[in-house]
């Protein structure tokens, strides 16, 4: 995944910080301006290889790591009020030659001690907090399940599907789905993959979900961002959209039953515009009068077709000769497909 300009800017900038810093150190010190580059080279190549590592940890990692961070050192500080001088004492043998090497051993050894506790203790606390979930943190401090429920809403992950409908803004205006809209990199490369496909009815699809994103992008009324996700080319797409939902503390948004069912099992929030469609479908019954357009002839000779505006289609008997014009039929039957 390539990164992106303003990353690339920030390592620039930081890389002639250090080579500057470095000019500046060998000239105060009257060495060679050669070692002072050499050195700040060094430097900045060393962090900027430890910010690459870092590339998938988010500001919510790093929060949550400083949490479970501070947990670890509280519990290790409250072990160190116990006195081990004593203990530690007891573990020294007598030397009358040299009685203050006891004092020397016994204090490295509570320093060893105390060290060996408090990273310990600091490491395990960050690891645990990093492997819990939002409920988990609820159970300890209430009040951040409390913000999470009058936040506007939690970020919501696309996956091409989902872009490629183009009902989804009109649900986010009319207010039912509220949240930011975040597409993951790797969602894009699939669109952009899509769109350059040589089967005609595939390069349409992508085209048409390229065309949503930008429109839904210079929307004043939809927050929608691009999250740089890492893309792995050995993990398909279902799993990297759960991991990256899971991340963030997000939803997931697509119109793929099984990966709908498989985030489920998965305990992530998945949302579904056609299962919203569906609901909102008004039931049709029998003896219900409805008024429909006739648009087209039916199976049968004598039979013509309209469609509600919901999609529903209504297939009316001897109404061929009313093709073209509205008309008010009653409901005699009803038949529900999967379409």
């Amino acid at each position: 995944m390539s990164s992106t300009p303003s990353v690339n800017i920030a390592r620039l900038t930081y890389l002639l910080i250090c080579e500057a810093g470095g000019i500046a150190v060998a000239m105060s010190m009257n060495v060679p301006v050669g070692y002072g580059l050499g050195g700040g080279l060094l430097i900045a190549a060393f962090f900027i290889w430890v910010e690459t590592l870092v590339k998938g940890f988010t500001l919510r990692g790093f929060s949550t790591a400083t949490f479970g961070l501070g947990v670890g050192l509280l519990c290790a500080w409250l072990l160190t009020r116990i006195d081990f001088t004593r203990l530690v004492q007891t573990m020294i043998p007598d030397d009358p030659d040299l009685p203050e090497r006891r004092e020397m051993y016994a204090s490295t050894l509570k320093l060893a001690i105390d060290t060996a506790l408090y990273s310990s203790f600091g490491f395990l606390g960050a690891v645990l907090a990093l492997r819990s979930n939002h409920d988990d943190f609820s159970f300890v401090i209430p009040y951040v399940r409390f913000r999470q429920d009058a936040s506007a809403g939690q970020p919501v992950v696309l996956d091409p599907e989902a872009v490629i409908d183009g009902r989804l803004p009109g649900v986010v205006r009319a207010g039912f789905l509220s949240g930011r809209l975040v597409v993951p990199r790797f969602v894009l490369e699939e669109l952009q993959q899509m769109a350059a496909s040589t089967q005609n009815s595939v390069r349409l699809r992508g085209q048409r979900g390229l065309d949503a994103l930008e429109a839904m992008q210079k929307a004043p009324d939809i927050q929608i961002t691009l999250h740089e996700s890492i893309s792995r080319k050995d993990e398909k797409l279902p799993k990297l959209l759960i991991e990256t939902a899971r991340l963030l503390g997000a939803r997931l948004m697509t119109g793929d039953e099984n990966l709908g069912k498989v985030a489920r099992l998965q305990g992530l929030q998945v949302l579904n515009i056609d299962e919203l469609d569906e609901a909102l479908k008004p039931p049709a019954e029998v003896g219900d009068k409805v008024s429909i357009a006739l648009v087209r002839n039916g199976k049968e000779e004598h039979q013509a077709v309209g469609y509600l505006p919901n999609g529903t289609m209504i297939v009316v008997n001897h109404g061929v000769a009313k093709i073209g014009t509205t008309v008010e039929v009653t409901v005699v039957s009803t038949l529900q497909t999967s379409a």
